[in-house]
């Protein structure tokens, strides 16, 4: 029993809130245009918008005159319209205009929910907790998406799951086992690990199938019997609440977690890889540079949703033998496991401690 010591009971666990005192990515930039949009994350209903400079803004997604949805609106200027009665919301919640208030009326003293909105590295990053809290922190870093050097694939995932499923999937590389037709590692072996007050670090050595410099490799991604793989360093961390990893010096990852509730979550795995090994690559002048990492965007989504459609039927799987029978441990032998599940827990209750 020592391997449970201090790990949440599974009905604990799979009920654990999230800390909403962070940053959270809740959309693509290229997702909020000119119609607003509905998100939701940990049951709080949000629309973006995007406001006559183009900057988004983000409001709790209710008019307080009949409480149907701002996102059913459309925006003028620098508001965002109810479609019902065209009552009008500035980006900080305060009802600018009602078209047919009488001229000896006033302005409802009504003012909706604004949240801290930032746009950053090709997505809408969201701090749905203590708005006074949010300059103190920073939205995870991805310095891949602009630099030059790395080539990038993004895939949302959507599933019915506790996001603490996601979690230990994403930590456990031991999980490659289930990737045989997609996959880019194996054979991985844990060789240490290391816990911080926010984050957990686990380093795997593993086989990887793919570089970078040898295009014909690939292939060995897709029929098994063809893999020659080479030993490398895979180190995978949970930094409350993003996940990203490291296989090799050439490839990098990143989740990035946005729960919508307690039994549905969705995220982005963001795919970087490094071009690096092309010595002459800084030769070349920076217009192409750029042109060729626009025009190889998303080179790598469809592998990804390949290896999302599999992760995704077995979490799923789990939320469901957890509902059916809620109060059963699954047995571990991954210590990894076991420390990011006391990390979820222990946020969940340093939010409920300070709300």
């Amino acid at each position: 029993m020592q391997q449970f010591a201090g790990v949440p009971r599974p009905e604990s666990l799979r009920s654990a809130a999230v800390n909403l005192n962070h940053w959270y990515a809740v959309a693509l930039s290229s997702e909020v245009r000119k119609k607003p949009l509905a998100i939701q994350i940990w049951g709080q209903d949000i629309v973006l918008f995007r406001n006559h400079d183009h900057q988004v803004q983000a409001l709790e997604n209710r008019c307080p005159h009949r409480l149907v949805k701002l996102s059913s609106g459309y925006v003028q200027g620098n508001d965002i319209v109810c479609i019902y009665h065209g009552w009008k919301f500035d980006g900080t919640g305060h009802c600018t205009d009602i078209p047919y208030l009488h001229k000896s009326q006033k302005l409802p003293p009504c003012r909706i929910r604004s949240y801290p909105v930032q746009e950053r590295h090709g997505f809408i990053w969201l701090f749905p907790g203590d708005p006074t809290q949010a300059q103190n922190q920073e939205p995870l870093a991805i310095p891949e998406w602009e630099h030059l050097n790395y080539v990038v694939s993004v895939a949302p995932m959507n599933f019915r799951a506790h996001f603490s499923f996601l979690v230990e999937n994403l930590m456990d590389m031991y999980h490659g086992h289930l990737h045989r037709n997609f996959q880019p590692w194996g054979k991985a072996i844990l060789q240490k690990k290391r816990v911080g007050s926010d984050w957990v670090e686990a380093e795997y050595q593993a086989e990887c199938y793919f570089q970078i410099n040898r295009p014909w490799s690939m292939i060995q991604l897709f029929i098994p019997w063809l893999r020659r793989g080479f030993l490398t360093a895979l180190i995978v961390r949970y930094e409350y609440p993003h996940w990203h990893s490291w296989l090799g010096k050439d490839f990098r990852l990143y989740c990035l977690i946005a729960p919508v509730s307690a039994t549905q979550t969705r995220a982005y795995l963001i795919h970087t890889v490094s071009l690096g090994t092309f010595r002459d690559l800084h030769r070349l002048p920076i217009w192409f540079r750029r042109w060729v990492k626009n025009r190889c965007f998303n080179a790598a989504k469809g592998f990804l949703q390949g290896l999302i459609r599999e992760d995704v039927l077995m979490m799923e799987q789990e939320q469901q033998a957890h509902l059916t029978h809620p109060q059963t441990r699954g047995v571990e032998v991954n210590p990894v496991v076991g420390a990011v599940q006391k990390l979820i827990y222990q946020e969940a209750q340093i939010y409920n401690t300070k709300d």
